[in-house]
């Protein structure tokens, strides 16, 4: 694989075994079980997927990418789970998922060191920094929430993800 900046290497090598992922942890999921919190606090399936597709988008808009997904009026500015919503179907998360993924790993792939470097500003966070910290974190994240989804879908009562 050729990449415009060798940090990048790794990081697509996760991305891409994380692309294939994400459908896994949500097969066979019925919608209503997808929104089950099992009387606790933690995020559910349906959020978990959505924000995950989110944070593809978002991602991708840092590379000046222009580009929204369907749901993005439930998750932009990283917006936390709402109690009483009904979140889109697994199905919806899965067309994003598939719609995003070619245009942010593009940009990732040909990514400078330069880009990389160079700094993003959350003013209402007072924070900064750059972009490559970002797409480290967003990877690291990715991950995250598919081991999340993965523990769900056990105690849910669904078999664990088929890595085959």
């Amino acid at each position: 694989m050729e990449t415009a900046s060798n940090r990048m290497l790794g990081i697509l090598s996760l991305f891409d075994l994380q692309t294939g992922l994400y459908p896994k942890a949500l097969f066979g999921l019925s919608d209503s079980d997808a929104h089950k919190r099992l009387d606790t606090a933690a995020n559910h399936v349906a959020w978990l997927a959505g924000s995950l597709v989110q944070q593809r988008f978002d991602l991708a808009g840092f590379f000046k990418v222009d580009i929204k997904s369907s749901s993005d009026n439930l998750f932009k500015q990283n917006q936390g789970i709402k109690d009483g919503v009904t979140y889109p179907s697994l199905d919806v998360y899965q067309k994003d998922w598939e719609k995003i993924t070619p245009i942010l790993r593009a940009e990732l792939v040909k990514a400078t060191d330069e880009q990389l470097d160079s700094m993003l500003s959350f003013p209402e966070m007072k924070m900064s920094f750059p972009l490559w910290e970002m797409v480290t974190f967003s990877i690291y994240r990715e991950a995250n929430c598919i081991g999340q989804i993965a523990l769900w879908r056990r105690l849910l009562g669904y078999p664990g993800i088929n890595y085959m």
